[in-house]
């Protein structure tokens, strides 16, 4: 693998599978013009930055880092149990296997799973720590009303642990009315999402249960660390708040692992003082519009070192222990 800092967060889909997963609640994605569209709506994203791996090298070179983890965009996300979810899945996992494998050790990958079928996720996860380039998976927060405290979530990340494969969380821009103008489905929505998967994995016990689950929330953890004072008011004073857990919220937020992509420094200092430094890693959001082309410069703002953010990626990804028995 090529030295040097580690983007945890960056997102690739081959263009053969923009028609997306069966069942899927959204239109295909289509190019037009150079610039990716979600049915008729503009993303604002650069069609060759998603699915062109040579487009997707030079930019990692261009941003000083040693390498970029790839995983699928969230809309690629199979959220809906319907016949062919499989496939799908199987095909996103053997093109993004051999873009790792053709980058000269510049890219690894987070596969995906099909999220309603622990069997055939239990197979998918074992075929992709098989393959040495892809590192984990990534999932959203949310199944409909359920997040990783209940549910398929809370099977696919025990099967994670399970198989000692990294977990990334990443909203998935959830529209409610209240959203529908400024963008603010993505700019409140997606930190109101992240914040509810920390909830329900830290008062939910999970992260007692899974103590070798090595997972993380992406934008920073969304709004968590600033509600981190909150929860813990709330499980000293109510007993449903503490019902599954023994361990106050402050503590076991130390157990998660977070990009550090929260746009301006006062945000990511609060992120430090509240998380375990040593599970920050270096994120961009590769090549949406909230994305960073130079997602070193805020992490160094603050006084975290290229060093350290590598090592903790290297932890996160458990490359060391790859690399060992490669």
């Amino acid at each position: 693998m090529q030295p040097g800092p580690i983007d945890v967060h960056a997102h690739w889909l081959p263009e053969e599978l923009f028609g997306l997963p069966p069942g899927s609640p959204l239109p295909a994605l289509n190019g037009r013009d150079g610039e990716l569209h979600l049915g008729d709506l503009p993303l604002s994203i650069d069609t060759e930055a998603m699915c062109d791996a040579d487009l997707v090298l030079a930019d990692t070179e261009a941003a000083g880092l040693g390498s970029r983890v790839l995983s699928a965009p969230p809309f690629a996300f199979p959220v809906v149990a319907a016949a062919g979810v499989g496939e799908y899945v199987g095909r996103f996992n053997d093109a993004l296997t051999r873009a790792c494998r053709d980058s000269a050790g510049r890219l690894l990958g987070l596969g995906l799973v099909s999220l309603h079928d622990p069997d055939a996720a239990r197979a998918e996860m074992a075929a992709l720590s098989k393959t040495g380039v892809v590192r984990g998976i990534t999932v959203p927060p949310l199944l409909g009303s359920e997040s990783f405290d209940a549910g398929p979530l809370r099977e696919v990340i025990e099967l994670a642990a399970a198989a000692d494969l990294a977990v990334q969380v990443h909203p998935m821009q959830l529209p409610r009315p209240e959203w529908e103008s400024y963008y603010l489905a993505n700019l409140i929505g997606n930190p109101v999402e992240t914040a509810t998967a920390a909830a329900s994995l830290i008062l939910g016990g999970v992260l007692d249960r899974l103590p070798g689950l090595r997972i993380c929330l992406l934008h920073g953890g969304g709004c968590a660390p600033a509600l981190l004072g909150r929860w813990r008011h709330g499980w000293e004073q109510r007993a449903d708040v503490r019902s599954n857990t023994s361990q106050p919220p402050t503590a076991a937020f130390g157990s998660l692992w977070f990009d550090t992509l929260t746009h301006d420094g006062p945000t990511l200092e609060l992120l430090r003082a509240q998380a375990n430094p040593e599970r920050l890693m270096c994120g961009s959001d590769y090549p949406f519009d909230m994305g960073v082309a130079l997602p070193l410069a805020l992490p160094r703002s603050v006084g975290l070192t290229d060093d350290e953010l590598e090592a903790n990626a290297r932890r996160f990804l458990n490359l060391d222990q790859g690399e060992k028995h490669a």
